[in-house]
């Protein structure tokens, strides 16, 4: 059981795994496109956290940002077999998957998952947590400005927002020296500047 990280879960793992694989996931851009009220933000301020949208979709958007290789950095995490129902449990909650039948936060996905170097995928079908563009807390696309403003007021239980945006740059850093995603990395020059 294979779990693709691209957010948060790139520095803060699950609690239990058994192997770590920096990687990327073709087909889909990150944006912080997501509000969060109930972690990096509240009701009465959300915060914004990233999904991931379909490039064929995004083609579609408005955005200022380009997206030149179609590919998105992250993690994958190999879970014991022993561990999987606790840790997707936790993912679950963590995540807020819908159990019910309404539209709402983050839904089970799978991608192939790849490294430099390789045409065929080191991980197939891992598991990807997605908020797609129909949930109830999908905000979409804005300017550059409003949403390093948002990410720079918003706080929430896990803490303020800016820090999750400083955590993503620096873990993606990290992983991968010559990832391009300009639109993190202008947010947070931005959010840097404010």
């Amino acid at each position: 059981y294979w779990v693709f990280g691209y957010g948060s879960l790139i520095w803060k793992p699950p609690p239990v795994y058994e192997e770590r694989i920096p990687g990327f996931i073709k087909g889909h851009v990150r944006r912080f496109w997501q509000h969060s009220t109930d972690h990096r933000g509240t009701v009465e301020s959300p915060g914004r956290v990233v999904t991931l949208i379909p490039v064929e979709e995004w083609k579609l958007m408005e955005d200022y940002h380009d997206h030149k290789d179609g590919i998105t950095w992250g993690v994958a995490y190999k879970i014991n077999e022993k561990d999987v129902e606790k840790i997707k449990a936790y993912l679950d909650y963590r995540e807020k998957v819908c159990i019910e039948a309404r539209v709402c936060g983050y839904t089970i996905h799978y991608a192939d998952v790849y490294q430099l170097g390789h045409d065929e995928p080191i991980v197939k079908n891992a598991v990807v947590y997605i908020a797609t563009t129909k949930n109830e807390s999908y905000i979409g696309p804005a300017s550059l400005e409003s949403i390093a403003l948002q990410i720079h007021q918003s706080v929430g239980p896990s803490g303020p927002n800016n820090e999750y945006l400083f955590n993503l740059a620096s873990a993606l850093r990290e992983l991968a020296p010559d990832a391009h995603d300009s639109h993190l990395f202008d947010l947070e020059k931005e959010v840097l500047e404010l």
